[in-house]
């Protein structure tokens, strides 16, 4: 479900930071191709905005645009570049959806990162509490329920704009019912900004 491109905000990172990163996510790339492991990455060797807090989601594409892998992580528990080192060897080797990417597709691959502001929990008692609330082509959404949890990124509003939609296929993807709304659903919202390779 993930897009081809992205209606997420540019990134308030430096060029020269962002370029960074993408270094980082295509050395991870190649190094988990290769030798089917993280490519070890030592934040105190980036410079502080590196080296902040916060979460990232990687999507790998095809020269063709179609998806090859994305991994992220929704809450920041470790560094930026260690985050995004980490989700791109996973978005390479580990999405459930795909077989491993080879060493001979690396060069082929586009990547894309998303990085993440803190989740804020929404107060929901209804669907339709939700979509008052949410923000089309702003808001990615996070649904938990019983254990499960799916979220959408906000570049999948280019796919689907329409909010009902929308819900309705983040539920699909937390493995809920599009007509359910459990008592215990927890929603939360964050915004992105998109970093990508020319």
């Amino acid at each position: 479900m993930e897009p081809s491109s992205s209606t997420e905000s540019r990134s308030s990172l430096p060029a020269e930071l962002q370029a960074e990163l993408l270094r980082v996510a295509r050395a991870a790339v190649e190094h988990a191709a290769a030798h089917g492991r993280e490519l070890l990455v030592r934040a105190e060797d980036y410079p502080p905005p590196l080296r902040q807090v916060r979460s990232s989601f990687v999507t790998l594409r095809t020269p063709a645009d179609e998806l090859r892998g994305c991994i992220g992580t929704c809450w920041p528990r470790r560094s930026l570049v260690v985050d995004v080192a980490s989700n791109a060897c996973a978005a390479a080797i580990y999405d459930p959806r795909f077989a491993p990417v080879q060493v001979g597709e690396v060069a082929g691959l586009r990547i894309h990162i998303s990085l993440l502001t803190v989740p804020e929990r929404l107060t929901c008692l209804s669907e339709a509490d939700l979509l008052q609330q949410v923000r089309p082509g702003v808001d990615g959404l996070i649904l938990e329920s019983a254990g499960r949890r799916g979220t959408l990124l906000p570049a999948v509003w280019e796919v689907l704009p329409e909010a009902r939609e929308f819900v309705r296929q983040l539920k699909l993807k937390a493995g809920l019912a599009p007509a359910e709304w459990p008592a215990d659903m927890v929603v939360y919202r964050y915004t992105a900004e998109s970093i990508q390779e020319p």
